[in-house]
């Protein structure tokens, strides 16, 4: 069944969290006929939110895909719809859908604005280069604002939204919305909204309305200069037909921002966003064409159309572990794909037959025959491809390119209470892997315990109930553990690392000089030189001291050494590693030899360079009222915390500052009991920065304490 994919939507909601975005996704799933009933999160019963976990937090954990029809002046469109998570510990489930979304409606609280997570998905879709739509829901809460969370947008964003709708009535008194382009009124009338009545623009609202219509069309007309001429001639002139398509064009090439308002939870203005859906945000076919890499060489850079008739290529964006087998969600961009098709990973060379294709609607599933591209769908039978990797024809390769994937700032043991249950966990832990590329196990044969990092406390507390309730496995859990970096603060220069053995019969013999400096990304991009796990090499040898064929040993002892930490067992970032001399023996010296004596040259190099440790730096946003900001401020100081900005929001103040994750760990209990429960806080991840050297004794010795 090919697909006109003028008349496909690929889109996501995304949003601070508590905006209403599962809200929204239950009302389009109503209104386009997907549901029978509107499931509400309040109540558990969300059709987005199907994990156990997530009706009983109220929140959204995973992102959920759903393909839906809906038809506009007498055309049906298919929208393939994407609810994403709003917590910061689950970034994530964002990053990975915005990759393959072709638009996103931002969703934000009518009396907040734009808030720190906003802030957040926004820079993702930018990274993305995602066209957006705004809405501003809840304009039934009392205290909310389109002006001011209009003006918001602007000022926190930097964003030209350009206002298309505005309410009718705030608070309990908000009753439906004008549409500022043909200045008419819909009310939204019937149990569950779903009579869409439209009337005259109220009197006592006109002369309000007139205003807004002329900031409307003036920002409308600097998208387009025949159009801008126009409007200077008379600011009457311009046709709403024109208007429409000036506007969509500015938000496909993500010039501005349609800005759109209502309320999910009394179902207010949902069916016009949906409309408004159609109107504005771009089909495949308006993305530029793919782009990727030749995988047998990357500085061939391809691109494919979006069209049935190309190779076919595809982008994994998820795997969710399921009882018939895994189901691999993956973005089509060219070609078809049917049922038993071959298709190879480039990235790792396996070979892949998808079996069988579903369109997804939340947890449920619908077998389809033929996919072309533009479409999202779950493939069953592919074993060997993850979150990021590309499925393409095996005749006609391409490489797109890849997810950005944050590293885990948090970790903590897990150990397992019987031999049965430390069978289940290495099996269970190689899922959730697979699952959640934010997720990251090892085992630590020092201490045997297994460890595992997230995104947050959150994150692996949901880690951990999975583990113990969704798969019935038996575990002791430990204290979470912060993720230290190391560092050194000196460049050191002619560190020789000597590895000499002598066993009877033929011996080891390597030996490597290398110098040693601190470096950073930039450094690094600018002296074209990799810098995987933030670590560069530079091979210096002249006159072939060390033979060429054991440098790359010499390298990867050097790296593995990094990765397991030098000063005190966490991993070595921000280096450069030259090796500038050596020696070798015609018959002793061998690659194992030489990867020892790399990993001794960098052991003593990292002791001379002035070693430190570097602590993750979260981004807090505390919302307190205006009788609390004194114990709050005093709290943040006290934990090494420095205040950034004020923002006075009447009744209440927003406080941006940064603090060191080690001093936030119960943190949002601890707010709540010094503001009776009326306080709030986001976190997120910032940077990694050096510690105070009084810290990094003191942690070095309680490490040695444990370790003893």
């Amino acid at each position: 069944m090919a697909t006109d994919l003028s008349y496909i939507r690929n889109f996501g909601i995304c949003a601070h969290i508590d905006a209403g975005k599962t809200t929204v996704s239950e009302r389009i799933l109503y209104y386009t006929g997907k549901n029978y009933k509107i499931g509400e999160v309040h109540e558990g019963t969300a059709t987005m939110d199907f994990l156990q976990e997530e009706q009983e937090r109220g929140i959204t954990i995973q992102s959920a895909a759903t393909t839906c029809p809906w038809t506009h002046e007498g055309k049906e469109y298919k929208c393939n719809l994407i609810d994403t998570p709003g917590h910061v510990d689950f970034t994530i489930e964002v990053e990975r859908s915005l990759r393959v979304l072709d638009g996103a409606v931002a969703v934000f609280d009518g009396k907040e604005g734009v808030e720190a997570q906003s802030e957040t998905v926004w820079r993702q879709a930018d990274r993305y280069k995602v066209p957006r739509m705004c809405f501003i829901n809840k304009m039934d809460k009392i205290g909310a604002s389109f002006d001011f969370s209009f003006a918001t947008i602007k000022t926190r964003l930097g964003a030209n939204g350009i206002p298309i709708q505005y309410p009718i009535g705030l608070g309990h008194d908000h009753k439906g919305v004008i549409d500022l382009m043909t200045m008419r009124a819909y009310f939204f009338e019937g149990e569950k909204g779903e009579n869409v009545i439209e009337r005259d623009v109220p009197e006592d609202m006109l002369e309000n309305v007139q205003n807004w219509r002329k900031v409307m069309v003036e920002k409308i007309a600097e998208l387009d200069e025949a159009l801008m001429d126009k409007f200077l001639a008379d600011e009457n002139s311009l046709g709403v037909a024109e208007m429409k398509k000036a506007l969509r064009g500015g938000t496909v090439s993500r010039r501005c921002y349609p800005v759109l308002c209502g309320a999910a939870l009394r179902n207010i203005g949902i069916q016009r966003l949906l409309d408004a859906v159609v109107e504005y945000l771009p089909n495949p076919n308006e993305k530029p064409d793919v782009e990727g890499t030749d995988p047998r060489d990357k500085d061939i850079k391809l691109t494919r159309p979006h069209d049935e008739a190309a190779p076919f290529s595809a982008l994994v964006f998820k795997v969710v572990n399921d009882k018939h087998g895994d189901l691999t969600y993956m973005r089509v961009y060219s070609g078809r794909l049917t049922p038993g098709s071959r298709l190879v990973n480039p990235g790792n060379g396996k070979r892949e037959i998808a079996s069988r294709i579903f369109e997804m609607h939340a947890q449920n599933r619908i077998p389809l025959e033929v996919v072309t591209a533009g479409n999202i769908v779950a493939v069953v039978g592919i074993k060997d491809s993850f979150t990021g990797d590309t499925l393409c024809d095996p005749d006609e390769q391409i490489m797109l390119e890849r997810m950005f994937f944050p590293e885990p700032v948090i970790a903590m043991s897990i150990e397992p209470k019987t031999q049965d249950d430390k069978r289940k966990l290495s099996e269970a832990l190689g899922v959730i892997r697979r699952e959640d590329p934010s997720f990251r196990s090892n085992f630590n044969e020092e201490t045997g315990e297994t460890i595992i990092a997230g995104m947050g406390e959150l994150h692996l507390e949901i880690i951990k109930n999975k583990l113990v309730r969704d798969m019935k496995i038996n575990v002791n859990v430990g204290k979470p553990k912060v993720s230290y970096r190391e560092a050194i603060t000196k460049k050191v220069e002619d560190v020789r690392g000597l590895f000499r053995k002598q066993s009877g019969g033929r011996g080891q013999f390597g030996d490597a000089v290398i110098s040693l400096e601190p470096f950073t990304a930039a450094q690094a991009a600018e002296e074209e030189l990799d810098f995987d796990d933030n670590v560069a090499f530079e091979n210096a040898i002249v006159g072939g001291v060390v033979p060429k064929e054991f440098v790359p040993s010499i390298e990867y002892g050097l790296r593995q050494a990094a990765k397991s930490g030098v000063f005190a067992g966490f991993p070595l970032i921000n280096i450069k590693a030259t090796l500038t001399y050596g020696s070798f023996h015609a018959v002793d010296s061998s690659q194992i030899a030489f990867e020892q004596a790399g990993r001794i040259a960098l052991q003593e190099a990292v002791g001379r360079a002035g070693p430190t440790l570097l602590e993750p730096i979260m981004k807090v946003v505390v919302t307190v009222p205006n009788d609390y900001v004194g114990n709050v401020t005093g709290d943040i100081s006290s934990r090494r915390g420095m205040i950034i900005d004020t923002e006075d929001r009447d009744p209440v103040k927003l406080i941006t500052c940064e603090v060191p994750l080690s001093e936030m760990f119960g943190y949002t209990t601890s707010l709540r009991g010094m503001s009776q429960g009326r306080a709030s806080n986001t976190m997120e991840f910032l940077e990694y920065r050096p510690m105070p050297a009084a810290l990094v004794k003191a942690l070095k010795e309680g490490e040695a304490g444990t370790k003893k």
